[in-house]
């Protein structure tokens, strides 16, 4: 890990007096790595916007079906994930690496909490690889550029974006981070992407006062997209069945899971 990269590096960056998005998700999770400011905003962002806990466990057990299917009915063998967010039970290189241990994963994120729990990311599998790179989404020349020390990019690669595109408020900006990224891996490989959004046929115009109350009292900024905008983001690739849909219902089964505001699709570079 490089110097900007260390724990050290993080706990300068760290302002325990702000909620930030991934010490409040994780209080939504169940987790215990926040501090009180993120469990008051949490609290106070579930009030208005009750789904918000359901939507953070739909996003965690979308993430664990696409490795699961990524790895063990597409063989891929590469991950990206970009906005890792705090590690939890079944992270990425914990079910890839399962499936086949081989699996190499790297892990992007610029939050010092997360930063100085990637230790934990960074234990895997003997025969495969596990790597952290502390960078922005808003750069993602550099995030490949690094990513490539540790992934071979002219192999297929799963690039993981779940909840992540929604902090780049610029929807075009947005839309060329994930075509940038896209561009700079081969055919076979796949972008994994979930979005919150405020179409109301999913139940997410109550998303809007919620994420102004967020804006106003958190970091980063976020915020909705509708259907038509998040598909945009899977331009010139394949989208994989069951489409753009809820994420809690993408491969769910057979068990009716309800439906959450927040969209996720699957799909392939040809």
């Amino acid at each position: 890990m490089s110097e900007s990269g260390t724990p050290a590096a993080g706990s300068a960056r760290l302002n325990t007096g702000v909620a930030h998005n991934a010490r409040v998700w994780n209080y939504w999770i169940g987790g215990k790595d926040h501090y009180e400011v993120d469990q008051q905003v949490g609290e106070h962002v579930a009030g208005m916007f009750p789904v918000i806990r359901e939507i953070a466990r739909a996003d965690r057990e979308f993430l664990g079906r696409a490795v699961r299917f990524l790895a063990e009915e597409r063989g891929v063998r590469q991950f990206l994930d970009v906005g890792t967010g705090l590690p939890t039970a079944e992270n990425t290189h914990e079910i890839a690496q399962r499936i086949a241990p081989d699996s190499r994963i790297v892990y992007v994120d610029n939050d010092p909490v997360v930063l100085m729990h990637a230790r934990t990311l960074l234990t895997g599998t003997s025969a495969g690889v596990t790597d952290y790179i502390d960078a922005d989404v808003h750069d993602p020349d550099a995030i490949l550029e690094r990513a490539g020390r540790t992934l071979d990019l002219s192999r297929p690669v799963a690039v993981m974006m779940l909840g992540i595109l929604n902090f780049v408020l610029d929807t075009e900006k947005a839309r060329d981070i994930a075509r940038r990224v896209m561009a700079a891996v081969p055919s076979g490989s796949f972008l994994v992407l979930t979005h919150p959004t405020h179409d109301d046929e999913v139940g997410g115009a109550g998303q809007i006062p919620a994420m102004e109350f967020w804006n106003e009292n958190a970091t980063p900024p976020i915020t909705a997209r509708s259907g038509a905008e998040i598909a945009r983001f899977f331009d010139g690739l394949e989208l994989l069945e069951p489409g753009l849909v809820s994420c809690s219902v993408w491969h769910a089964g057979t068990d009716s899971p309800a439906t959450v505001p927040q969209y996720g699709a699957v799909a392939v570079k040809p």
